[in-house]
């Protein structure tokens, strides 16, 4: 024969060592059982303490988004630059066997939808009066934590100067003015209907908002009147609305400390709504509604929900491990044979390890998610009873020695499966661990965990384990009783029926001639028809899937697919870097008149009139172009010995404009502060406090009092998005609009 190469002799000697190693280390295991016993538990209770100090992540943002991630830095900015996105609490409310209305008209016969039935529509407003109630006199009352952008510091709170985006802003939330009817010229009624298309025409119009002036938008405020796979357009018919949509905005914050109140609020809204809808929503009515908490609220709630899960899936496997590994022949021996000790004893190791891998890395600071605590015990219960099976399978089926002790006889059993263990579980541990190497934080924490829990396992099974397997071995060579260990029996010396039905029944049967190539002709079906299905897959990740089957929020996430006509907000940042006062540079972002035709507005109209591609709904709102209304605007700007007034009061503001009717550079800087500070009302409707005060930032030099712009965003309207796909290609699209928008600017947006 050759000789053998360095590596087969380096393989060789490394066998015969850890062989060595591991024959030595269960021998003393097994010589001092209950020594080994105590060390592990000290262990196990030391690392499992740092529970104490664990922090579970619920955040989506904080779960999935790693800190470096575009998304992430984006999200950042946005949020430390201009205010949070509000904390949205909607209600989604559906009519219900409700016939279709008829109205004649001018224009024939109107047809209106069930959502426009005066009935529902008047339990819809004592629902939302009923949800601004909530809280009421207390210290979350909604009038604390809502979005008021017209409140001035100082201001009475008021419930009336939040923003509630809903139907009845048409008729400013008054059942009176609901009521009222009268007759056109051509001698057609006029009510509740007509005034509805009316605003659905011109949300703008003053008589289609509240005494705040905040203009509802119909493509927010109703639902199910798009016919599949039809967007918005001049033409929608919000008449046809099958829903109601009511939406309040709570203000949200940067610092989270300060979310307490909302928070509260939202807890008792929920209760609010479950208790509404169970006792007072009427036949003709289904709700679905949702808070910004309740996601987060409804996972912590199904994890706890599946600690009985958890346990019971322990038990079931305490049960299957305890019947397999006894070597039962007869039911008068089956408590001696049977492994109920040793079998509850790998059970509780194995969630030993998890505790303790949480506990460690509870002492090191790093997060841990709900996935954790729910998957990883079936995890790590999967992968280490396979160690158990091994162990306890393999000393049994190694006839002892003559003169040789139990000890020694678990040591060389551990000296035979012991490396092909450390084999198993190191390339476990280092497959996950290699896991800990995404920056994603709930795949990253996940691995880590799941890595540390097998190794610990591991460590465990060859210590703890082959002790406990030391005093199994010894009370049934005693022949007594399984758990019962003071009582003896009958001694036997048979193989086990398990053992016995493999070895006569299941092996013959699988290896005979016909049995064998047909098992090899089914998995490889198999698996050609999995890869042929492979590519059909959908990434991304449902959000009904991580919601219990009895959830509020699932009949939400449905609702929405169902019922919403337009899709979430879309923020276009510019951030700091252009001389807004220079007319190049404002060419390069208005849409109005002397803009250019590639300018940021345009693009983004562009853009929304190929909604299907570009997933943009509608035109983003301009700040710089509403600003140039204003300043153009007869008694917008008013002044107060040189400082900001509201248009109400005060003189006029002396503003020079250029030959695009544009103010002048310094003009443009001085008043552009006093635009974001005016409160919109029917006479200066395009004041940009309500809509642009938080979107704009600038910079006052107090010397000269002249404004510089620095970041400021346009905001637009997604299309529908109801699948995981259609989120990440809207965002797809709308980073290639940044791109472009970027180009033209030459600023980063």
């Amino acid at each position: 024969e050759p000789p053998s190469s360095i590596l087969e002799k380096l393989g060789a000697n490394t066998d015969t060592y850890l062989q060595r190693f591991f024959e030595r280390c269960g021998t003393k295991c097994a010589e001092k059982p209950w020594l080994f016993l105590f060390i592990g538990m000290c262990v196990i209770v030391g690392l499992g303490h740092g529970i104490k100090y664990l922090h579970v992540t619920t955040d989506p943002v904080e779960l999935w988004a790693s800190p470096s991630s575009r998304s992430r830095v984006e999200r950042e900015f946005f949020d430390s630059h201009f205010e949070p996105f509000y904390r949205i609490e909607q209600v989604i409310v559906k009519a219900v066997n409700l016939p279709e209305i008829y109205q004649n008209s001018s224009s024939g016969l109107m047809k209106f939808g069930p959502a426009l039935n005066d009935t529902f529509l008047l339990k819809v407003l004592e629902l939302q009066k009923g949800i601004l109630a909530v809280g009421k006199g207390t210290d979350y009352a909604y009038e604390r934590i809502c979005n008021a952008p017209l409140r001035n510091e100082g201001d009475e709170l008021k419930v009336e100067q939040c923003i509630v985006q809903s139907i009845w802003t048409y008729w400013q939330n008054d059942v009176d003015t609901f009521e009222e009817t009268d007759v056109d010229p051509l001698g057609f009624p006029t009510n509740y209907l007509t005034h509805f298309l009316d605003c659905t025409r011109n949300h703008f119009n003053t008589e289609c908002m509240d005494s705040f002036t905040y203009p509802v938008d119909p493509a927010i405020a109703m639902g199910g009147f798009l016919k599949p796979n039809e967007g918005l357009s001049d033409a929608t018919r919000y008449q046809d609305a099958k829903a109601v949509i009511l939406t309040f905005l709570v203000q949200n914050f940067h610092n989270k400390t300060k979310l307490g109140p909302a928070m509260e609020w939202e807890k008792h809204y929920v209760e609010f709504m479950k208790n509404w809808t169970r006792d007072e929503m009427p036949d003709y009515m289904d709700i679905a509604f949702t808070s910004e908490r309740s996601i987060e609220d409804e996972l912590d709630r199904e994890s706890q929900s599946d600690v009985m899960t958890i346990l019971i899936s322990y038990i079931i496997m305490f049960a299957y491990i305890a019947i397999s590994l006894g070597q039962m022949k007869t039911c008068s021996r089956m408590l001696i044979d049977s492994k109920i000790t040793l079998g509850l004893g790998g059970v509780l190791i194995v969630l030993a390890s998890v505790v303790s891998s949480v506990g460690l890395f509870g002492f090191i600071g790093l997060p841990a998610t709900l996935i954790i605590i729910e998957v990883i015990p079936f995890l790590v219960l999967a992968v280490g009873v396979d160690n158990i099976f091994i162990l306890v399978q393999t000393h049994q089926r190694t006839v002892r020695k003559v003169n040789e002790t139990h000890a020694e006889h678990i040591g060389r059993t551990l000296g035979k499966v012991g490396p092909s263990m450390l084999l198993t579980s190191v390339s476990e541990s280092c497959c996950f661990f290699l896991g800990g190497l995404s920056d994603m934080p709930a795949v990253r924490a996940f691995a880590l965990y799941a890595g540390m829990a097998l190794l610990i396992d591991f460590l465990l099974q060859i210590t703890c384990f082959v002790s406990l397997l030391s005093l199994d071995v010894v009370r049934q060579q005693e022949n007594r009783l399984d758990v019962c260990c003071f009582i003896r029996g009958r001694k036997k010396d048979q193989d086990g029926l398990l053992y016995n039905f493999f070895k006569s029944v299941y092996t013959p049967v699988l290896m005979s001639r016909y049995v064998r190539p047909a098992v090899m002709i089914i998995f490889f079906g198999w698996l050609c028809s999995s890869l042929a299905v492979a590519p059909h897959i959908e990434i991304g990740l449902d959000q009904e899937l991580s919601m219990p089957e009895d959830s509020f929020v699932l009949k939400y996430f449905k609702s929405l697919k169902d019922y919403l006509s337009i899709g979430p907000p879309v923020y276009f940042v510019v951030k700091p870097g252009l001389n807004y006062s220079s007319t190049e540079v404002q060419n390069r972002i208005c849409g109005g008149l002397y803009c250019d035709s590639d300018s940021l507005s345009t693009q983004i109209f562009v853009a929304s009139r190929d909604a299907q591609n570009s997933y943009v709904a509608k035109q983003a709102s301009s700040w710089m172009d509403d600003y140039f209304d204003w300043s153009a605007g007869a008694g917008c700007c008013k002044v107060a010995n040189g400082t900001f007034c509201q248009h109400t009061k005060c003189k006029n503001c002396e503003i020079e404009f250029n030959g695009l009717h544009r103010p002048k550079t310094e003009d443009f800087e001085r008043y552009v502060s006093f635009f974001l500070k005016d409160n919109p009302d029917a006479t200066c409707a395009k004041a940009g406090h309500a809509a642009y005060g938080s979107g704009v930032n600038y910079r006052t030099d107090g010397r000269t009092n002249l404004s510089r712009v620095g970041a400021n965003y346009f905001m637009a309207y997604h299309t529908i998005l109801k699948t995981s796909e259609d989120y990440y290609s809207s965002m797809r699209e709308a980073r290639a609009i940044a791109a472009n928008l970027t180009k033209t600017l030459n600023v980063e947006v």
